[in-house]
Formats: C-alpha cells, sequence, structure tokens
C-alpha cells in the first residue's frame, strides 16, 4: 500500500494522521510537487496529494483517506460511533474547515496577494471560527469528546497552518484552550511520527523517484 504525500501538506497531513492511528502499514512516498512522478498521475491524473493506493482500489481525497483507514481500526472511536450527534457534528466542523476557514487561511497567510485588506482584518474574520472552537473545548480537552475524532485530526492541520503566519499574535490570543488543544496535538507523538523525515514504525518513507517506490509502483495494476 503506498501513500503519495507531501509533508507540509496540511491534506496530506491528515491522512497520514488516520493512517498511523489505525496502525495501517503503508510507504510514505514524498512527491516533489513540480516534478510529479508517473506512477501517481497514473492514478490519479489530477496529481494532487494525498492519493492512496490501497492494492484493491485509489483513493483521492484526504477525507476518504481518514474514514477508509479508521474502517480499518478505530481503538478510540474517532468515528464516534457511541455519539451519533457528535459524529454529525464532527462532519459539520470538517466541512466548515474545509470550506470557510480555509479560504480564511489563504487569504489571511497570502495577505500581500489581496490588497484589498490588511492581513489584520482577515485574521478577525478567522477569529470567528476560533471563537467557536474555543466554546467546544470548555471542559474537556478535544472538540467533541473526552477523546480525540476524526474532527480534531481533520481541523488540525490548517489550524496549526493559521497559527504559524503570526506566532506571537498567536501565542498571546484570546483563545487559550484552542491554543492548548493545538499545542498537544503538536506534541504528540503521533503528530510528531508524522512529520517524521525518519521511517518510523509502521511507516516507510522514501523520495519518489527512488529505486523501491518505482519498483513498488510497476508491480500494481493501473487504475482507470
Amino acid at each position: 500500500m503506498i501513500l503519495y504525500s507531501f509533508r507540509r501538506c496540511p491534506w496530506a497531513m491528515r491522512a497520514r494522521l488516520a493512517l498511523r492511528y489505525a496502525g495501517c502499514e503503508v510507504e510514505i512516498c514524498e512527491v516533489a510537487m513540480k516534478n510529479k512522478p508517473a506512477a501517481l498521475l497514473a492514478l490519479s491524473p489530477k496529481g494532487t496529494v494525498p492519493v492512496l493506493d490501497t492494492g484493491a482500489g485509489v483513493l483521492e481525497e484526504s477525507l476518504d483517506i481518514m474514514r477508509w483507514a479508521l474502517t480499518q481500526n478505530d481503538p478510540q472511536d474517532w468515528r464516534l460511533q457511541a455519539d451519533p450527534a457528535a459524529a454529525q457534528q464532527a462532519e459539520a466542523l470538517i466541512a466548515r474547515n474545509d470550506g470557510t476557514f480555509k479560504a480564511q487561511v489563504n487569504l489571511y497567510k497570502y495577505a500581500e496577494r489581496y490588497p484589498q485588506h490588511s492581513r489584520e482584518h482577515y485574521r478577525q474574520q478567522a477569529e470567528i471560527w476560533l471563537a467557536e472552537l474555543e466554546g467546544l473545548l470548555a471542559g474537556r480537552p478535544y472538540l467533541l469528546a473526552d477523546h480525540p475524532s476524526i474532527a480534531d485530526a481533520a481541523l488540525l492541520p490548517l489550524m496549526r497552518q493559521f497559527a504559524g503566519v503570526e506566532p506571537q499574535w498567536f501565542a498571546e490570543a484570546a483563545y487559550p484552550r484552542v491554543r492548548s488543544w493545538l499545542e498537544g496535538w503538536l506534541a504528540s507523538e503521533l503528530f510528531r511520527s508524522v512529520m517524521a523525515k525518519s521511517t518510523a514504525l509502521s511507516f516507510t518513507r522514501s523520495p519518489v523517484g527512488a529505486a523501491l517506490c518505482r519498483e513498488r509502483a510497476a508491480q500494481r495494476p493501473q487504475h482507470s
């Protein structure tokens, strides 16, 4: 099984989190986005990451990869099967994160490309989301339960990106629970393992174009 990934991509990041959490044996092939390998394009002509070749099929969206991984193994109930209402809430949070908040982070991070407003203006637009998450974290360490869920893992990468735009502002902002939540994830063994550049436990990592990746890709049937 091969995951085509890019280490800093937030969508690939959350796919790796779910795969690692579920204990899936997967080879991580790091893609140079300016030089996409033929094996990746053969599986997914759009050429974006992440792409997971399970051997039985191809998954081209990070959420699909996360859900697939959790159906393989979900020891902490990231799917929130014990709380159907929370599971529905998770889907709604992820949809807003991937839509509205993604757009806000893009404006905030690259404010110089959008001179219609200041970086501060774009940050203030995103603070509505931070305030909502701050409320969800009242009295518990995770967004929707006393344990991690798919919502936490899915939202984490974009919040990490947001926090990195103005680190000093984020460190002093009026969202201590969001900050603690993010810091806890970033310090976790799970997150550190999926961000490591070296081989880690069930993951094997090699640059695309290396002999092993080429051989593994060549052995897999082409998918239409």
